[in-house]
C-alpha cells in the first residue's frame, strides 16, 4: 500500500512540474464590437526560463478544446516528444458564437458578417496582442473541429499564412474548400504543415468531401508540405478529438523529438563517419523548420557516445567534447567525452588526468563525481 501511494505522490508530482498554467482573460474586441473570453495557458518553465519562446497553438472551440490539448501536451513534453507551448482559446459556445464565428457566404464560400470580422479579429487584434504580452516562437498552429475545423483553413488563403501548422478535424466545408485548400497547399512557399482527419461516425457527405481533398492534397509534392491524413474506424465525431490530436501532434514534431533506439539503429550506427555532424545537423533542422533553438539533449549525447564507441570512430569524441563545452560549459560532460578518447585510444594518464578534472566540474545527468573518481581509479589500477 505505501509503495502505491509512493508512486501516486511521483506522478503528481511530475504532472504538476509539467503542467500548463491556465489564465482566463477577455479581450476588447472592435472588430467584433464585442469582449470575447479567451485562456491562456502557459508551460511550466515559463516563469523560469525568461529568454525562451514558445510555439503558440490556437484553438478554436476553446472551452472544450483546451483541456484535450492540454492532456496531451502535457504528456508529450514530459517525454520531450513535443516541445512546450503557449496555448489560447477562443471560448465560442457560451452564447453559441461558433455559429455567427463561422458565417460564409454560400456562394463565394468566404467569409462574411461577423464571419469576416472574427477574422480580423484573430489576425488583427487577438495574435498581435499575444505576441506583445508574451514570448511566442516563430511557430504557430491553430486547430478547430468541424465548422471550426474549417474556418481554420481560410488562413491558408492568404499569401503569406499567418499560421503554420494546420489541425483540422472533421471539417465540415463550405462551397468550394475542398478544391481550393489543395490548390493553395501548392502554392505557399513557406514550410506548411497539415494535419486532417475522419471519422467512421461522420457524415457520409461530409466523409465523401473530407476524402476529396486528401486525394487532391496527395498529388501536391513539395518538400516544404508535411500532410497527413487520419481515417479513424470505429471513433465517432466526437470521440475522434482524442485520437487526433496526439497524432497530428507528434507528426508535427518527428523532427523535435530525443533520438529513439529505430532511428539509432536505423540512421545513426549504420554510418561510417559523422556521427557528431549527424547529431548537429538534427538540432539545425529543428531550428530552421521551427524555429526553435534549444540545447542538445543529454539523452542525444549519450546516443552519440553509443555510435562512436560501437563504431571505434574514437577520434569524434574530440568533436564531441567541443559541443559538450559549448551548451554544457559548467559542467563535466565536455571533459567526459575527451577522457573516453584518451581511454579508447589507451592514452592512460591523460584519460586519468581528465576524468580528476572532471571531478571538479558539475554533475550533470548520470555522470557524477563518485563516477569520475571511480573511472580514474580503475585506470590507476590497470597500469
Amino acid at each position: 500500500m505505501k509503495n502505491i501511494f509512493a508512486i501516486c505522490c511521483c506522478l503528481f508530482l511530475a504532472t504538476a512540474a509539467f503542467s500548463q498554467k491556465t489564465i482566463i482573460d477577455t479581450i476588447s474586441s472592435k472588430r467584433l464590437k464585442e469582449d470575447r473570453v479567451i485562456s491562456i495557458s502557459l508551460p511550466a518553465s515559463y516563469g523560469k526560463e525568461k529568454d525562451k519562446k514558445y510555439p503558440l497553438l490556437l484553438l478554436l472551440d476553446g472551452e472544450f478544446m483546451v483541456p484535450a490539448f492540454n492532456g496531451a501536451l502535457e504528456y508529450g513534453t514530459y517525454w520531450e516528444d513535443i516541445p512546450e507551448m503557449i496555448v489560447v482559446g477562443i471560448n465560442q459556445n457560451a452564447n453559441n458564437e461558433r455559429e455567427t464565428d463561422t458565417e460564409f457566404d454560400k456562394e463565394t464560400g468566404l467569409p462574411d458578417g461577423k464571419g469576416n470580422d472574427f477574422f480580423d479579429f484573430i489576425g488583427m487584434e487577438l495574435m498581435p496582442s499575444i505576441q506583445k504580452s508574451y514570448r511566442i516562437a516563430p511557430l504557430k498552429i491553430i486547430a478547430g473541429l468541424d465548422v471550426t475545423a474549417a474556418y481554420a483553413n481560410y488562413f491558408l488563403y492568404k499569401d503569406q499564412p499567418l499560421f503554420d501548422a494546420y489541425i483540422i478535424i472533421s471539417p465540415e466545408y463550405p462551397k468550394g474548400m475542398e478544391e481550393q485548400v489543395p490548390d493553395r497547399l501548392s502554392k505557399i512557399e513557406k514550410p506548411i504543415w497539415y494535419y486532417h482527419c475522419v471519422a467512421d461516425g461522420d457524415l457520409k457527405k461530409m466523409t465523401a468531401r473530407i476524402k476529396k481533398l486528401d486525394e487532391d492534397a496527395k498529388k501536391v509534392s513539395k518538400p516544404t508540405l508535411n500532410y497527413r491524413f487520419d481515417e479513424f474506424k470505429g471513433a465517432s465525431h466526437y470521440s475522434q478529438v482524442l485520437f487526433a490530436i496526439p497524432n497530428a501532434l507528434y507528426y508535427f514534431f518527428s523532427v523535435y523529438q530525443p533520438i529513439s533506439m529505430l532511428e539509432y539503429n536505423e540512421k545513426i550506427a549504420p554510418l561510417p563517419e559523422g556521427y557528431v555532424k549527424y547529431l548537429i545537423d538534427k538540432y539545425n533542422k529543428i531550428e530552421q523548420a521551427m524555429g526553435m533553438k534549444m540545447k542538445i539533449r543529454i539523452s542525444d549525447f549519450k546516443a552519440i557516445e553509443a555510435a562512436i564507441i560501437k563504431n571505434k570512430a574514437y577520434n569524434e569524441f574530440d568533436e564531441l567534447a567541443q559541443l559538450a563545452d559549448k551548451y554544457y560549459p559548467k559542467t563535466m560532460l565536455a571533459d567526459y567525452e575527451m577522457a573516453q578518447m584518451y581511454e579508447k585510444k589507451e592514452m592512460i594518464d591523460k584519460a586519468i588526468k581528465t576524468y580528476m578534472h572532471a571531478y571538479q566540474m558539475e554533475p550533470i545527468g548520470d555522470l557524477t563525481k563518485d563516477m569520475m573518481i571511480d573511472k580514474a581509479d580503475e585506470l590507476k589500477a590497470s597500469k
